[in-house]
């Protein structure tokens, strides 16, 4: 006699993982106020209250996926820095795994530059406090650069505040199936940010600056 499957549950069909990486697709598309957790339900094809076995809140999802991404950028900067023993190779290396996360992960990196500001205490003086560490971190090679001589002499905020713009304009404009391959962008993008820090000296400046 054959035996028929049972039907899986929904307890078991879902998971924290496929919860979060529903709600990480819809944050990124519409934002996090524009996602009703009935929305993250139905991607899963579930019943909304059967989304808290696998979390807490949307606040909670949220504060995860920013604090994880948050946490894994300044990890991803301290490794790059510390295999190199220059200052132009530790800035090429650091603007690389930047830039690099950025076209690899862009659901992340949108919804952890756009949604920063709806995450609650103390969560988002934690992710503030790791982004102005990665700033800092990034500006302190610079400003090493520029006093050994190797640098132009320049506002050091602005070069770091640039590049790491730079890099966060990725997740919006790159695709799969362009043209450059992420690890070719991310190539180029540690090339320009040092162009950006040695200062163009072959080109003139305009009068008055």
């Amino acid at each position: 006699m054959r035996r028929t499957s049972r039907p899986r549950s929904e307890r078991e069909t879902a998971s924290v993982y496929s919860v979060r990486d529903a709600a990480l697709t819809l944050f990124a598309r519409r934002g996090f106020h524009g996602t009703a957790l009935s929305e993250i339900a139905e991607a899963l094809q579930i019943r909304t209250p059967s989304l808290y076995n696998h979390m807490t809140s949307k606040q909670g999802l949220l504060a995860e996926i920013v604090t994880t991404t948050s946490h894994q950028v300044w990890e991803d900067y301290r490794h790059a820095v510390a295999e190199q023993s220059t200052i132009e190779d530790q800035i090429r290396a650091a603007v690389y795994v930047y830039a690099l996360r950025h076209a690899t992960h862009p659901r992340e990196a949108m919804v952890v530059n756009r949604d920063i500001a709806a995450l609650e205490e103390p969560t988002l003086s934690e992710v503030l406090e790791l982004r102005r560490r990665h700033e800092h971190a990034l500006r302190g090679l610079v400003e090493q650069g520029i006093d050994d001589g190797i640098f132009d002499r320049q506002p050091a905020s602005l070069v770091s505040f640039a590049v790491l713009e730079m890099c966060v304009s990725i997740a919006r404009w790159y695709r799969p199936d362009g043209e450059f391959a992420p690890e070719e962008i991310a190539r180029q993008y540690g090339e320009f940010a040092l162009r950006m820090a040695r200062g163009d000296r072959t080109t003139s400046r305009p009068s008055g600056l």
